[in-house]
Parts: structure tokens; sequence; C-alpha cells
């Protein structure tokens, strides 16, 4: 029987600061753990702690342990506060997302990997040009096989872990072209040394379980493998994981079923499943004790989730409060619903709340622009979360791929961007017949530029400074400090020059950026220890990793808007959730096919995204591609218990949803889109009803209301839906039975109430 070791009295107090569920999952005997962690439950806490307690208390050397997770934030968040914990540096532990462990483990067997010493990674914007020379090479029109959908299918095909050769041909003409494309992209990668993102995951898998030599070493090291997130691994993660443990290796996976929202990615939620079966003796071990929302917030969370029937289940509980209930709102159409949310936000700021404490959630990037028209108009400052990080940036992009080419001159991808950037007179023509030199010689663009010569014409010149000026870069920046190679770089290129000659502020901040990437780079110039790579390949590996991931850049106290999707992980005081309507969310897609279970566990994630406050909106009329069309509440908030929520009344005579069992509904006093919610919450009922309720005392604007009925001499009759502006500029949104919506100045429409 299993005795647990004495407890060393320094990490002592970090135990007895955890609850229940918790410490018994950190003090956990070393055997197959899934630990089924709800909606912040303390995940991460759990997860650090428990290395801390195999190193510190089980004896467990750091060197034995393998952690991965998903992103390279909580990547970095997790080896912090295990340094915090341990007091020891992790430099050296190998702690990471699942590309940067793959990364690591080919560059120290690049050999066995069959890859050469200095292989390239491969970005998500770089891997799009290489398929489109590859789609033109193979004749293959972009019209007919657009890149970004062959690209996908090259990424499935190896998150499946399936190489061009081991696809059987179906008899099917497009699975056939793809098969083609995917044969050739792979081809020009092992010619040029370039890797993508999921050619890492793929190699590292294929290295693992192919060479014998190295599976034994791994499973010989890495006794203890921890995983983050682990509803998110996909098919080769999941088998990956799998050949690592081997039969002696102990695994604890850390993740919740109910927040599985990547299929699309290729996330597999059945791997929790799984485990139990591929792991023999997995204990489950559930934390439900949430410290984030209130009682109100987590009770609605339960109730919609538990309507999922594929799930392991588990229930959200806290020992906070019960809280305010959750606000409902009906809007007339995307901007009442948009002028709804920015003056509750208002509210709020009038409050104690920052900018940043405001967050509005969306299922799909589209209905962002309504949200940002207001926001603009009412001067509240904002951010799209998910914009352009800084290695992403054209600038920075062009910078790094000059030093690609200096590493690598058989870098094709960076040939390509760098070679006419900036203009030096190399044109498409020359480029296409260096292709052409390259595919027929089955060398490199480099190597078919170096050989080309007067073939190329008047070209030929320009081409032969680019040439040199790479071959010169390499020669005086050998050896010199990265910051200084850098530099180099960036001013003999012309990258600098070309942008000082432009005006404006865009020019400014290109200008800055190329400034802050050399800052960026003193941050790698270390001399490199045992297993690390050189500085320059190391920066150049980060800044592939790094643009990649897609996370939103900290910036200034402002609103944040963003999907559903980005929102995963993160937590704000106070949360609107909109256009929670039927075909919106859920999406059509999946009402049609009756697939609600991700819809319904993506809604689960927004709800519980919030802490003190939820409101949630759907609009009756909205316009999706150019058509307005009339919506329906969501059935999700059927799910919700009517005692969780408190409707906030709309503006006008409108369609709204109203609770059934004669409970009321809040409507004191008007606080300029929607009214403020301070009368008792209704009573619990069967659900929503939809009701149509004349309401008398909405402001007016010219003398006429939001949902009045009017006649214009011109269109006929119709009804308002929305305002903008003030006094002689306001403007009216009316949408005519036969004329459709228009937008008319008011002073100026004469319009006559029906």
């Amino acid at each position: 029987m299993y005795q647990p070791p004495e407890l060393n009295p320094d990490i002592a107090p970090l135990i007895a600061a955890l609850n229940p569920a918790q410490k018994e999952a950190v003090t956990a005997p070393p055997e197959h753990r899934l630990v089924l962690a709800g909606a912040g439950s303390g995940k991460t806490r759990v997860l650090v702690h428990r290395i801390a307690w195999l190193v510190a208390v089980e004896n467990i050397s750091p060197h034995s342990i393998l952690a991965v997770t998903f992103t390279n934030k909580a990547a970095a968040e997790m080896r912090g506060r295990i340094e915090q914990l341990l007091n020891v540096p992790v430099r050296t532990m190998w702690v990471g997302t699942f590309h940067g462990i793959a990364h690591r483990m080919l560059r120290l067997h690049w050999r066995e990997a069959k890859l050469p010493q200095n292989f390239q990674i491969l970005d998500a914007d770089d891997q799009q040009r290489l398929v489109k020379r590859i789609l033109r090479s193979l004749d293959m029109p972009e019209e007919q096989w657009p890149p970004k959908q062959v690209t996908a299918y090259i990424n499935a095909q190896k998150d499946e872990g399936r190489r061009p050769q081991s696809l059987q041909d179906q008899g099917d003409y497009a699975q056939r072209q793809l098969v083609r494309a995917y044969t050739a992209y792979q081809v020009q990668c092992e010619s040029a040394g370039l890797v993508d993102f999921a050619e890492l995951l793929l190699r590292a898998f294929e290295l693992c379980r192919d060479v014998p030599e190295i599976q034994a070493h791994y499973r010989a090291r890495f006794r203890h493998i921890l995983v983050d997130e682990f509803q998110d691994t996909n098919t080769l993660q999941y088998a990956w994981l799998r050949v690592l443990a081997g039969e002696r290796g102990v695994l604890f996976a850390v993740g919740d079923d109910d927040q599985s929202i990547y299929s699309w990615r290729g996330a597999k939620v059945e791997n929790m499943v799984r485990l139990a079966k591929d792991f023999p003796g997995t204990e489950v071990i559930r934390l439900e004790q949430n410290y984030r929302s209130t009682g109100t917030i987590l009770k609605a969370a339960n109730a919609l989730i538990a309507k999922n029937s594929s799930r392991l289940g588990k229930n959200l509980w806290t020992e906070d409060g019960e809280g305010a209930p959750i606000q409902l709102y009906a809007a007339f159409n995307e901007y009442d619903e948009a002028e709804f949310v920015v003056n509750r936000m208002r509210e709020h700021l009038d409050g104690r709340a920052r900018y940043s404490d405001l967050a509005v959630l969306y299922r799909s990037n589209a209905q962002s622009r309504v949200l940002e028209e207001v926001l603009i108009r009412q001067r509240l400052p904002y951010r799209i979360y998910g914009g352009l990080r800084f290695f992403e940036r054209m600038e920075v992009k062009d910078a790094l791929a000059y030093l690609r080419l200096v590493s690598n001159r058989d870098d094709d991808g960076s040939f390509e961007r760098t070679v006419n950037t900036p203009a030096r007179g190399i044109g498409a023509t020359t480029i296409e017949r260096l292709r052409q030199i390259a595919r027929e010689g089955g060398v490199s663009l480099w190597k078919a530029a170096v050989g080309a010569g007067p073939a190329l014409g008047r070209s030929a010149g320009n081409l032969k400074q680019f040439l040199d000026l790479i071959e010169g870069l390499a020669r005086d920046t050998a050896g010199e400090p990265l910051s200084k190679i850098m530099d180099l770089t960036i001013e003999r290129s012309g990258l600098r020059a070309h942008y000082q000659k432009e005006k404006g502020e865009q020019a400014e901040s290109r200008l800055e950026n190329l400034d802050e990437l050399i800052n960026a780079s003193r941050s790698f110039e270390r001399p490199p220890e045992d297993d690390e790579l050189d500085p320059l390949n190391s920066f150049l590996a980060h800044a592939a990793l790094e643009a990649g991931e897609g996370q939103a850049l900290a910036g200034e106290d402002s609103v944040q808007l963003m999907t559903l999707h980005s929102a995963k992980g993160l937590e704000f005081p106070i949360v609107f959730m909109v256009g929670v309507e039927n075909g919106l969310f859920p999406n059509q897609r999946a009402l049609d096919e009756g697939s609600l279970e991700e819809e319904r566990r993506l809604c689960y994630v927004g709800i519980t995204r919030a802490r003190q406050q939820l409101y949630l909106s759907y609009a009756e009329v909205r316009r999706v591609h150019g058509v307005e069309q009339i919506g329906s509440p969501s059935i999700f908030l059927r799910d919700i218990p009517p005692e969780c929520v408190v409707e906030t009344r709309p503006r006008a005579g409108i369609l709204r949803p109203s609770f059934a069992g004669g409970a009321r509904s809040s409507g004191a006093g008007y606080g300029g889109g929607g009214y403020s919610s301070r009368e008792p919450r209704p009573r619990y009922g069967e659900g929503y009803n939809l009701q149509r309720t004349p309401i008398t005392n909405a402001p007016a604007y010219g003398g006429f209301k939001l949902g009045a009925q009017v006649r214009h001499v011109k269109f006929g009759e119709g009804t308002i839906v929305s305002f903008d502006g003030d006094g002689e500029r306001t403007q009216v949104e009316v949408r005519f039975r036969n004329a459709g919506t228009k937008r008319l100045m008011l002073s100026q429409a004469k319009l006559e109430a029906v």
C-alpha cells in the first residue's frame, strides 16, 4: 500500500493552502491521474504544485519531468511558478508547449530525424506562400484549389499522423489532387530544410516511435509526464504522449471536457475518455470549487452544460455569495443591442469599473463592426483581442526573413520575401524564371540565382547585388552579438531607409517596430548551454513559435472585444455575451446537423468568463450578409434556470422575452439603451416566451420613438429601428414594408406618424 512520504517543511504550508480536492490531486500516489478541472478551479495551481510535490517530497529528479501545455504564455507562467515554488532555476527542465518540446527534441536529434542541422521553422504565413508556389508549379489554379484549403488539408493529414505515401487512392479526383499537392509540398520542404508547425509534432512523434534508441532514452528519462488542457489534444499529440509514456511512465493529465471547443483545429475531446482505457488504473479527480464566478453564474453554467450527454460530469460551486442576477436584453436589432451594451458600460464606468474590466464576447467576428461603430461614437477606447502580434507584423517578418536567408541560403520562402523587398528591380518575371530553373535543376532558388548569370538579362546585375548583400551580411556578422547582427541586417537590407522615405504614423510605427526587434534580440545574447541553440537560431525559432500563437498584445486600459473562442482562459468582472440567438449562437450549421454539444460547451465557456456580472442579449432583427433576418432567442437560454435571470426591458413596443408564471421584468428607469434593473428578480418559471408588450416611456427623438410606425412620401410605411446622433444631425433607420431598410436624416425625411 502506498505510504505518502514525510512532508518537507518548506512545502507543507503550500499544501495546507490547497482545498481538499486540490490537495488530493497534488499529493496523489505517483500513478496515472486525470484531473477534471472545472472553469476557475485552480488547474494551473494544481499542476505546478504537483510538480513541486514530485520534486520536493517524492524526490523525483526535475530532469525526469516533462510538462506540456498549449501556449507560450501558459508555459512561461508554469515555469515561473515552478521556479518560485522550488526556488531553483527551471531552464534545464522540459516545460513548454507541444511545439516547443518537439522543436527542442528535433534540434538535439536532427540526424536521427533526417533533418539538416540548421532546419528552419515555417510560420503560418510562410507556409501559405510556399503552398501557393507549389500550386502554381502543379498548374492547379487558385480559383479551383484555394491555397488556404490546401494548406488546411496538409496540416490536417499531419495532425492525424498521415504522410502522403500512406494516403490510399480512393478513386476521388479531388483527393488525388490534394495528395499530389501534399507530396510536392513535402518534397520542397525536405529539399529546403523547412519544417512547418504540424511537421514539428509529426517528425518528433516519428522520431520517438521509429528510432529504438531515442524511444528508450526518453522513456527512461521522462518518468512523469504532466499535460495541461488535455481536452485540446489532437490525435497526433495523444499518440506522441502514449509513445513517450510507454509501459512505465506516469501520466498526470489536467483538463475539462466541458471546455473542449477546438474540434475544428483537430482537438479530440474523446481523448479524455480513451485515457482510462489506454492507461489502465487511471483515477479521476474532480476540481469543482470555483474561485472566479458568483453562485448565480455557476448555477446557470451548470444547468446549461448538464444538457450535454457525452461528458464525464462535474458541478461547479463557490463559497462566495449568490451575486447579481444575469441580465437578459431583447434588442430590436444589432444597433439597439450595441447601444444597450455601451450604455450599460457607461453605468459601470461611472462606478468603480475600469475599461479593461469590461469584455464583449460574440460568436462571429463579423459581429464586432456595429459594436465598434457605437464604441467609437461614444468615445470609449477598445481593442479587438487577438490582433496582430509583434512577430506577425510585415516589417518584422521582412527583417527576420533576411536573417533566415543568412542562416540558410536554401530557404526559398525567405528568398522570395527578401529578393525584391525593398524594390531592387527584380520583378515577377525574373522570379518565375528562377523558379523554372530551380525546378528543372532540382535546386533551391538561391542556387538557381547563383548559376543563372546572364540568362536573366537586365535583372542579372540587380540579382547579383542581392546575392552579394546576403553573402556580405553573413561574412561581416560572423561572431557578432545578435543585436548587432539584427541592426546591420536592417540597415544594409535597406528596410530602414525604405520606411524613412515614407511619411505618416504608419511609417513611424514600422521604424519603431524595427528598433524594438533589435531590443528583442538582445535577450538572446548569452552563451548557449548544453543542448541549447546558438543565439541566432534560438531567436529565429522563438519568433516563429510566437508568431504562430496569435494571442493579443497587452495594451492601454480599454474595453475588450473578442470571439468566444478567443475568450477561453480569460476572465473579466463584467461580461456581455451578444447575439445569443438561433442561427448565430448556436450557429445554423449546428442547428441543421443537430450537433449542439460543442456549441453548448462554447456557451458554457462564455458564461464562466464572468466574475461578477453577466449580460446576455439577442436581436429580433439582425442584418446578416447584407440581409435583414428575424431572429429568435437561442435555445441555450431555455437551459438557464429562470431564477438566475432578470429581464432588462427593451425600449419600445417590440417582441421581448418574458418569464412564464407571471414573473416581472425589471424597468425602474430608462438607462439609455435598456432600463436599470432595480426591481425584484422573477420567480422560477418554465422558461422564456415571446410577448408583444408596448412600452410608453421610451425617449423620443424629434417626436418619434424607437419602434414607432411611420410613413414616408416615397418609401411608404415602416418601423423605426434605430437612431444615430443628436439634434439636427440625428439619423433614423427605418425598415419599410416594401422598400427595405433606409437610413435617413430625421430633420429632412418628413416622416409622418401612422
